[in-house]
């Protein structure tokens, strides 16, 4: 087994790398959409006690997608190579569709399988989170 780091993906928050390969397959770990080196979140305004106070799921979207691509790449491997994908969302009901939609214009080839879940908060204030594994040659 071997484990990774990108060094163009946010960083992780917690004791874990960014991916594991097992054999022929590569988890990786769930990532939002922060910046390497930045304190400020894509798509994200705080209020100054730290909580939300507005986020656009769009610009989060295409960052999550652009941090999974630096993994992806820096691993060897390829957003072609992407088999399954689990989505976090922290509103369903307003959110789904516009990520649904972004979704499908970088996944609608690769066919991955994918489950989307909702889920009440995640580690930082952030309003997506996706978790993937992808084939590594």
């Amino acid at each position: 087994m071997s484990v990774f780091n990108s060094d163009r993906a946010a960083e992780p928050v917690g004791a874990y790398p960014h991916a594991r390969r097992v054999g022929n397959l590569l988890f990786l770990s769930g990532i939002g959409p922060r910046e390497r080196g930045r304190s400020e979140i894509p798509g994200v305004e705080l209020n100054a006690d730290g909580t939300i106070r507005s986020y656009d799921i769009v610009a989060q979207t295409h960052s999550v997608f652009r941090n999974i691509r630096f993994i992806l790449e820096d691993c060897g491997s390829s957003w072609e190579n992407i088999v399954d994908v689990q989505v976090f969302l922290t509103n369903m009901k307003d959110d789904f569709k516009p990520f649904n939609a972004i979704y499908a214009e970088h996944f609608g080839h690769v066919q991955a399988c994918r489950t989307t879940v909702e889920v009440n908060c995640l580690p930082t204030p952030i309003a997506v989170e996706l978790k993937c594994i992808a084939t590594i040659d």
